[in-house]
C-alpha cells in the first residue's frame, strides 16, 4: 500500500508540492488582518472551503451546483476581505473535471463572471496588498478562463480513447470468434467428411476381406488415398492459420509464373517494416489470387509486382501485358470479389485498370506491428 502511494506521488511530479503551497497560502493572507474576528472568519472559511471542495469531487447531479455555488461564494468573500484570489484556481480545476457539458458550461460562466467582478471590485478600492500581487492575479484570472476547457477537453479525449480501446478489443474478440467458427466449418466440411469416408470404406473392406479380397484391397487403397488427402488438407489449414508473409508468397508466386512461362519482374526495393502478420497475410492472399488470374486468363508474357510503403499506407501493384478484362464487374468471377472483400475488411482500396493489359492496385493503411503473441491470436 505504501509503495503504491509513493509510486503515485512520484508519477505526479511537482503537482502535490504546488497544491500544498496553495493550501498554506490563505493563512498568510488571513493573518495579515488586524481584526481577531476577521482572522477567525478567514480560518473557518478556509476549512469549510476544503471540506466542501472534497464533497464536490465525490458528488453527482444537483449537489454539484450546490457545492460549487458555496465554493464560489467563499472565493469571492476571501478575495474581497483578505485579498486572497487563489481559491479561484481550485474552482477552475474542479470545473474542468465536471463531465456533464451543461453543468460545466453553466458553472464555468458563473465562476468566471464572479471572479472577474470580485477582482475588479478589489482593483477599484485600491487595496495595497491586492495591487502588490496584481501580476499573479492576472495569471489566476487567465487560468480561470483557460484551465477548465483544457481539463474538460483532455477528459473527453481520455474518455474517447477508452471507448476506442474497448471497441478495438471488442472487434478483436469478434474476429477471434469468427475465425474459430471458420475453422470449425473447415474441419467439418473437409476433415469430418474425409474421416467419415475412411470409416465407411474401412467397414466395407472388413466385410469384403474374406468374401472378395480383391475388392477389399481396392477399398483399402481408397482409404489410404483419402487419409493422405485429409492430411494435406490439415496441413493447408494449419499453414493458413499460421499466416503467410509477403516475402514467402513472392517465392510461391515466382514458382507459379515460372511454371506458366511468364516472366516475373519484382520491384520491392522499399522493404516492408513494422507491418502486422495479419495485414501481410491478407495482402499475400490477394497477391496470390491476382497472380492466379494472370496465369489463367491474361495470356501475358510478363508480370510485374511492385511494393511500396509510405508512413501511412502500403501499396502493391500487379501489372501484366495480357488481354485485359472485358468485364471488370467484381461480382462476376476471377476471384476479384474475394480480393475486394479482404481489402475492404482492412479499410483498404482495390483499383483495376484494364486499358493496356491489367494493373491491379491494392492500397491498405499501414498497421503497426504488434507482438508475435498478438499476431498469432
Amino acid at each position: 500500500m505504501k509503495k503504491n502511494y509513493l509510486a503515485v506521488l512520484k508519477s505526479s511530479g511537482i503537482n502535490p508540492y504546488i497544491w500544498s503551497i496553495f493550501t498554506i497560502l490563505p493563512f498568510y493572507f488571513i493573518f495579515q488582518s488586524s481584526s481577531t474576528s476577521e482572522i477567525i472568519v478567514g480560518i473557518v472559511l478556509t476549512i469549510v472551503f476544503f471540506i466542501i471542495y472534497r464533497l464536490a469531487f465525490i458528488s453527482k447531479k444537483w449537489p454539484v451546483y450546490l457545492w460549487t455555488s458555496i465554493l464560489i461564494a467563499i472565493s469571492i468573500t476571501m478575495t474581497i476581505i483578505f485579498q486572497f484570489v487563489y481559491f479561484a484556481f481550485y474552482i477552475a480545476y474542479y470545473n474542468g473535471n465536471i463531465k456533464n457539458r451543461i453543468a460545466f458550461l453553466t458553472l464555468y460562466i458563473i465562476h468566471l463572471v464572479c471572479t472577474t467582478v470580485s477582482i475588479n471590485y478589489s482593483v477599484v478600492i485600491q487595496n495595497e496588498l491586492f495591487l502588490k500581487q496584481l501580476p499573479f492575479i492576472i495569471i489566476i484570472w487567465i487560468s480561470v478562463i483557460l484551465l477548465p476547457f483544457n481539463l474538460y477537453n483532455r477528459k473527453k479525449q481520455e474518455q474517447l480513447e477508452q471507448q476506442l480501446e474497448f471497441a478495438n478489443k471488442r472487434i478483436a474478440d469478434l474476429v477471434k470468434q469468427e475465425e474459430r467458427q471458420r475453422i470449425a466449418r473447415d474441419l467439418h466440411d473437409t476433415l469430418g467428411q474425409r474421416l467419415s469416408l475412411i470409416g465407411l470404406k474401412s467397414d466395407l473392406a472388413r466385410r469384403l476381406i474374406y468374401k472378395n479380397p480383391e475388392e477389399a484391397r481396392i477399398e483399402l487403397k481408397d482409404v489410404q488415398q483419402t487419409a493422405r488427402t485429409a492430411l494435406n488438407e490439415v496441413r493447408n489449414m494449419v499453414s493458413q492459420m499460421r499466416g503467410i508473409r509477403i516475402k514467402e508468397e513472392l517465392v510461391r508466386v515466382k514458382q507459379i509464373l515460372k511454371a506458366a512461362g511468364i516472366d516475373l519482374i519484382i520491384d520491392d526495393s522499399n522493404k516492408l517494416s513494422n507491418v502486422s502478420l495479419f495485414l501481410e497475410n491478407i495482402l499475400s492472399m490477394c497477391m496470390k489470387e491476382a497472380v492466379t488470374n494472370v496465369v489463367k486468363h491474361s495470356n501475358a508474357t510478363y508480370c510485374k509486382i511492385s511494393i511500396e510503403q509510405s508512413p501511412n499506407n502500403i501499396c502493391i501493384n500487379i501489372e501484366d501485358n495480357g488481354v485485359g478484362m472485358e468485364d471488370r464487374d467484381l461480382s462476376k468471377g476471377n476471384g476479384l470479389l474475394g480480393m475486394k472483400e479482404r481489402i475492404d475488411f482492412v479499410n483498404g482500396n482495390l483499383e483495376i485498370n484494364s486499358s493496356n493489359g491489367t494493373i491491379i492496385t491494392m492500397i491498405v493503411p499501414k498497421a503497426i506491428k504488434q507482438t508475435d503473441k498478438e499476431d498469432l491470436k
